[in-house]
């Protein structure tokens, strides 16, 4: 047994390879309702969350960290929902540990409501919509946590019966590696020290020419972020970093991006990160990731044909979930391959081969794809029609639908392409197809999560995996 920590700083104790997440439909009824309850009593909200889904493709609940329900504690706790541990002065919270589902806080009178939804900066949001009252504003420019409040004037009642605007609080929330409500005086970063790292993580040599020189200077790199701002706020600048990587290689991200910042959001829907790597860096990629506090979730692997699997990572506080990549045997699935190594292999399957062609996605390569919640039909319609088509879905239940949107095509070096060929994993007449119109890169992956769902589709995935192999797309 192990400590593993669930979504959005769920704690868990339960061997990895046991993790079963279920859809836990009666407690997402619960959000649904407090939903349908809060856009009833505020027009502005009403408003907002259509503008979501005609702007940006998304769903409020996509957005929501924390929304006020009806029912007691008790009822909750019959539910699965539990207490949240916040510091002192944070209002009493609760979260469900099998959901993906915001926190609540329980007893709302009905004739009020609470509801915060998450953003990347709260400054972003109140320009773009065009608020500057500083009174409205919760926490400074170095507080781990920062809120603004949609002001009285914008929250009057949509319903004649309502309550008056003045019981009704809607806040925009920016949490840095915390679940907390609340500034606490122990939670600051000097700001310049925030730009310093902002800019340090974004400018950091990515080069993996010699692996074990580049493998210790960004362990040092991580090190000492972690040693100066801790492991939450660290993995928050970090990975904000990557997403800004990947958006300056691919054209789909860029495109939401700038939907997403037209309301102020940024990225903050982001459901996972993927990583790719080889298979004798692939334990190096999990101690770096734990080194800035992510802890080892469930092994993921697509079936005995597949010839991949995963190890998923979640961090405690940041609300950061990784999905890091592998080739990987049926036979060394049993083994823990995330931390005891996997030899190198003169075969490579399809993670192998994206590296092989343009580089570790740590490195060089960023992430091979940022997975974010939409309403997966609105999303997918509003992405082909600004030039950025989707493959064929991978899941498509009640409860999860995920598609990729089509891969970014990067150019491969001429060194690279002759290693590969040497090496006899692709043809001459594949090399050639590279070298002219480049190699499958990356994607931005729609997905949409129903019924508190938390897990991920082991089933029917291998396919999806052999349309992004390079060489598919090359024949």
């Amino acid at each position: 047994m192990r400590p593993i920590m669930a979504h959005r700083g769920i704690p868990m104790t339960v061997p990895s390879a046991e993790i079963r997440f279920e859809p836990q439909p009666k407690a997402a009824a619960v959000i649904e309702q407090a939903v349908l309850k809060a856009c009833r009593l505020s027009g502005w909200l009403e408003r907002f969350q259509q503008r979501l889904l005609s702007e940006t493709g998304t769903r409020l609940i996509d957005w929501l960290e924390t929304i006020g329900v009806a029912l007691s504690r008790p009822e909750l706790e019959q539910l699965g929902f539990i207490p949240v541990n916040g510091p002192a002065g944070d209002p009493l919270r609760m979260y469900h540990p099998g959901a993906q589902l915001p926190r609540v806080i329980p007893d709302q009178p009905k004739d009020a409501v609470t509801v915060a939804w998450r953003v990347e900066s709260v400054v972003d949001f109140g320009l773009a919509q065009g608020w500057n009252d500083r009174s409205q504003w919760v926490g400074g420019p170095d507080a781990a946590v920062r809120r603004v409040r949609v002001p009285a004037s914008d929250t009057r009642p949509s319903a004649s019966d309502a309550a008056s605007g003045e019981r009704v609080e809607l806040w925009a929330i920016e949490q840095h590696g915390t679940t907390s409500w609340t500034p606490q005086s122990n939670q600051t970063l000097d700001v310049a020290r925030q730009h310093y790292w902002r800019e340090r993580l974004l400018l950091r040599d990515r080069s993996s020419l010699n692996p074990k020189v580049a493998w210790q200077r960004l362990s040092d790199l991580v090190g000492e972020l972690v040693d100066e701002v801790g492991p939450g706020w660290g993995a928050d600048l970090f990975f904000a970093s990557e997403r800004r990587y990947w958006q300056s290689r691919n054209q789909a991200a860029r495109v939401q991006a700038m939907r997403q910042a037209s309301l102020g959001l940024g990225w903050a829907n982001h459901d996972h990160h993927t990583y790719r790597s080889s298979r004798s860096d692939f334990h190096h990629l999990v101690a770096l990731m734990e080194r800035l506090g992510l802890e080892c979730r469930e092994r993921f692997y697509a079936g005995h044909q597949a010839g991949w699997g995963a190890q998923v990572m979640e961090h405690p506080t940041a609300g950061v979930v990784v999905f890091a990549d592998v080739d990987l045997q049926p036979d060394e699935l049993s083994d823990d391959f995330a931390h005891h190594g996997l030899p190198s292999s003169d075969r490579v399957g399809t993670v192998g081969l994206w590296c092989e062609l343009h580089g570790q996605a740590i490195f060089e390569a960023g992430m091979h794809h940022l997975e974010c919640q939409f309403s997966f039909e609105e999303a997918r319609r509003q992405l082909t029609q600004l030039g950025s088509a989707s493959m064929q879905p991978f899941s498509d239940f009640a409860y999860l639908r995920q598609s990729f949107t089509a891969a970014e095509l990067w150019p491969v070096s001429p060194e690279r392409l002759q290693r590969v060929v040497a090496s006899g994993w692709i043809s001459p007449e594949q090399a050639k197809q590279f070298s002219a119109r480049g190699a499958a890169g990356s994607h931005l992956e729609v997905l949409e999560r129903n019924e508190g769902y938390k897990g991920f589709n082991q089933t029917g995935i291998s396919h999806i995996i052999r349309d992004t192999d390079p060489r598919r797309l090359a024949d």
